[in-house]
């Protein structure tokens, strides 16, 4: 057996969400390259994430650095859901979450990949960590792609359902990509 076969498996989901994608995407390119004989990093795209990433100018980025990459098709196409049933992934990250997403996990509705995969997760105590891109109820303001700010208001109810998530059990919820590290450090001990 080689040394890739001994790595442990992380799904790391994109969903639609533009703010925090390019620094996500950096720090899983760092973590790639820092874990690389630890663990192996499968990337899982939602629909509207492939759409995002494409114009963001991120999607060759993520095709050069990382070997194995999909798209969503359906809810079970990719099957992640069925991989994370089967405990072939160490944890799920899904990161940057949008609203949408976080709502769909906090309401138990399964109808994407991403939210298949995670509430499958939760059902097999996978370890599920989400980054929400609406974290906390107030005024964000986030950078377009093309260098321009935009105000983004984070209603009450976004912010409820984030808040539930962090009761859900296996479910780890964090608020900037640069406490991704802490997560593949916890796990490298592991």
């Amino acid at each position: 057996m080689n040394k890739q076969d001994k790595r442990k498996k992380i799904a790391w989901g994109i969903t639609g969400s533009g703010e925090k994608i390019a620094e996500t995407v950096a720090i899983m390119q760092k973590m790639k390259d820092k874990y690389q004989d630890q663990f192996d990093i499968r990337v899982f795209i939602s629909k509207a994430g492939d759409t995002v990433l494409k114009y963001y100018n991120l999607s060759n980025i993520l095709e050069t650095t990382f070997d194995k990459t999909w798209t969503e098709i359906n809810a079970n196409a990719p099957f992640l859901a069925g991989q994370i049933q089967l405990k072939k992934f160490d944890f799920l990250l899904i990161a940057p979450t949008t609203s949408n997403t976080v709502a769909k996990i906090s309401l138990r509705i399964a109808d994407t990949l991403l939210t298949n995969a995670a509430i499958m997760g939760q059902k097999t105590s996978t370890p599920i960590y989400i980054m929400p891109t609406d974290f906390k109820e107030g005024i964000v303001t986030t950078r377009l792609p093309n260098g321009k700010d935009l105000d983004i208001k984070i209603t009450k109810q976004d912010a409820d359902h984030v808040r539930n998530l962090e009761k859900m059990a296996n479910t780890y919820v964090f608020e900037n990509p640069d406490e991704i590290p802490q997560i593949f450090e916890k796990h490298s001990n592991l």
